[in-house]
């Protein structure tokens, strides 16, 4: 497999999660014939926002956005997954904490913002709503009623994840400890991917199966949490993606793209990053030496909670790849680099 490297240097920042410009009106500001977006590390999300573009001329370039959240500025962290949906592009938060725990709430939250307002010259307007756990119970509910067995998490890292986060919250006195319960799964979300009927498939980095295989939950609703009155997402159903993770590994989900031919791409690898303290990884060492593998799904026709996944490419060396876009025949990789951004073309 021939990859093409390019790379860029944003903000001092990696990338996470890679989306196709849609919006023609940005395109023509930025004389570019074709641009994705990306999502920068760690930081609030109105802080976290770039685009690569490949300019008119053939040349590449990276544009930090400027962007305002308003009264949320500074109030998100850690947005890992960005999808379209009519004319809208959301920014989906990790849900998880540190690589030691706890739990963050301030990486429960959805934001989204108009595309085609990135064309202007004033600073992006994106909205944001922090769930305080919200999507972690309903994710949570899903899994357990699902036909499906997820692997345990491990003595330390519930107690890291969910005990600590539950204490924390008690100690302060905050509303949304009433969201979390003894025995929860700490959910790690790293893929967005909306369907044709408006509900979104979230791939999970974590949890994964007792077989080791990723985990996408599908959820409704997620519009109507910007809509007055709010109201909350609802899961739909939970499905393990099966015939892709190599033996004796385990493997989540690092990103999901829709498909022309009404499927869905993805990529998939390693539960958590290694050389980093992961208290997952302590528990669960066999979910870190996994390369990143490129994949391919659809959704079945009939309800079930097994689908079927098909290997496109084995990404090996590598083992962050972060996210996934095809587009004209060709096939774009970007990796989680330190202090830059990596873009890899294929085909």
């Amino acid at each position: 497999m021939t990859l093409e490297l390019l790379e860029f240097v944003v903000a001092g920042n990696e990338a996470s999660d890679l989306l196709p410009v849609r919006s023609a009106a940005l395109l023509r500001r930025h004389r570019a014939r074709r641009g994705f977006w990306t999502v920068l590390d760690e930081g609030p999300v109105e802080e976290c926002l770039a685009l690569l573009l490949e300019r008119e001329d053939g040349e590449w370039t990276a544009e930090h956005v400027k962007a305002d959240a308003g009264t949320e500025n500074r109030r998100t962290e850690d947005g890992e997954a960005l999808a379209h949906h009519d004319g809208w592009v959301y920014v989906f938060g990790s849900h998880f904490g540190s690589k030691g725990g706890p739990l963050r709430p301030r990486r429960a939250f959805v934001a989204r913002f108009r595309e085609d307002d990135a064309a202007a010259d004033a600073p992006l307007p994106v909205q944001v709503v922090r769930n305080s756990f919200r999507l972690h119970r309903v994710l949570n509910d899903a899994l357990a009623a699902a036909d499906l067995t997820t692997l345990p998490p491990g003595e330390q890292v519930h107690a890291r994840f969910i005990v600590e986060t539950l204490a924390r919250g008690t100690s302060r006195a905050k509303r949304w400890v009433s969201r979390l319960v003894e025995g929860d799964l700490p959910l790690n979300i790293e893929g967005a991917a909306f369907t044709p009927t408006g509900s979104v498939l979230l791939g999970l980095r974590f949890p994964v199966t007792t077989d080791g295989e990723p985990i996408l939950v599908e959820v409704t609703g997620v519009a109507e949490m910007f809509a007055e009155p709010r109201a909350w997402p609802r899961a739909l159903r939970a499905y393990a993606l099966t015939g892709v993770t190599p033996p004796g590994t385990l493997t989540g989900f690092r990103a999901i793209a829709p498909t022309d031919d009404s499927g869905y791409t993805a990529v998939i690898g390693s539960i958590d990053a290694l050389g980093k303290g992961s208290v997952l990884l302590d528990e669960h060492p066999h979910g870190g030496e996994v390369t990143s593998r490129h994949v391919r799904f659809r959704l079945p026709a009939q309800p079930t909670h097994l689908l079927p996944g098909e290997l496109v490419a084995d990404l090996a060396p590598f083992h962050h790849v972060e996210g996934i876009a095809e587009a004209e025949g060709r096939c774009y990789y970007v990796t989680d680099e330190d202090h830059r951004v990596a873009l890899w073309l294929r085909g």
